[in-house]
């Protein structure tokens, strides 16, 4: 592994967390998803943690719970208990406002495919120098 490759998954990383965040301020912005704010300021990067050649990560995003009921436009005007057939009569004054699952699950996809990327062109070049007969004999200790 080179320490480009390793830099460049570190930074890829770093900034995910805290675009995303900036994706969901934009959106509640853009949405008009603000009555009181609470959302908006509740959104953050929460940690991140990763080995030491950033082949395995862990990212943490918070943000109010009613959030997603906002994304999803349900709410308080849904009936408790129902069964999920609301009916004929039930008219859901909510509009879906999607900040949150649409941009997230795009960027989830773009650092899926960078892992992928990544990981892959360092799995071939340790097969390849693994097939070099001169880097073997290099490798080898007596």
């Amino acid at each position: 592994m080179t320490d480009k490759n390793l830099e460049e998954r570190r930074k890829y990383v770093t900034a995910f967390n805290s675009t995303m965040v900036k994706i969901w301020r934009e959106q509640i912005n853009l949405l008009g998803v603000i009555d009181t704010g609470a959302l908006y300021r509740s959104t953050m990067a929460v940690r991140m943690t990763a080995d030491g050649k950033f082949t395995q990560i862990t990212l943490a995003q918070s943000f109010n719970t009613y959030g997603i009921f906002v994304d999803y436009g349900t709410g308080s005007n849904t009936p408790h208990g129902n069964s999920g057939d609301l009916g004929a009569g039930f008219v859901n004054r909510r509009k879906r406002r999607r900040w949150f699952s649409r941009k997230y699950f795009a960027s989830v996809m773009n650092i899926q495919e960078f892992y992928a990327d990544s990981l892959g062109q360092e799995f071939c070049r340790a097969i390849s120098n693994a097939l070099n007969p001169d880097i073997m004999r290099r490798a080898v200790i007596l």
